[in-house]
């Protein structure tokens, strides 16, 4: 079991406002998360340009970033790769996979991976 925080953000904009600590995470503290779980298919603002911002951030770019995406398309994992994405991973389809392939990804990035100093144990 995962005991470490997971943070969901609804959209990209809100995964963003996270990172930078606006608008309703101005006062969370500034830490990093351990790991982002980046689904490529986000409203508002897409994956791609999350992992962008991400990547081009000075503060951010460490932070170790999985895209789960239903994609199975080639062009979306080739994008992620060369903005830096850390993993590639195709969402099961079934429920109880996906629950359990979640629980795995956040269990090896917060803790068997070692993540840069600095960072906290959260996933988002």
């Amino acid at each position: 079991m995962l005991a470490n925080e997971v943070i969901v953000a609804r959209d990209g904009k809100e995964a963003l406002d996270y990172l930078y600590c606006r608008e309703q995470f101005a006062s969370r503290p500034e830490e990093s998360p351990a790991v982002i779980l980046l689904d490529l298919k986000l409203p508002k603002v897409n994956g791609l340009e999350v992992l962008q911002q991400i990547r081009s951030d000075e503060r951010l770019k460490m932070i170790p970033v999985v895209v789960l995406t239903s994609s199975h398309e080639e062009r979306d994992m080739l994008a992620s790769y060369k903005l830096g994405v850390n993993a590639y991973v195709v969402k099961p389809v079934d429920f109880h996979e996906f629950v359990n392939a979640v629980k795995e990804l956040g269990m090896f990035w917060a803790v068997i991976n070692q993540p840069p100093p600095g960072s906290a144990k959260k996933v988002i």
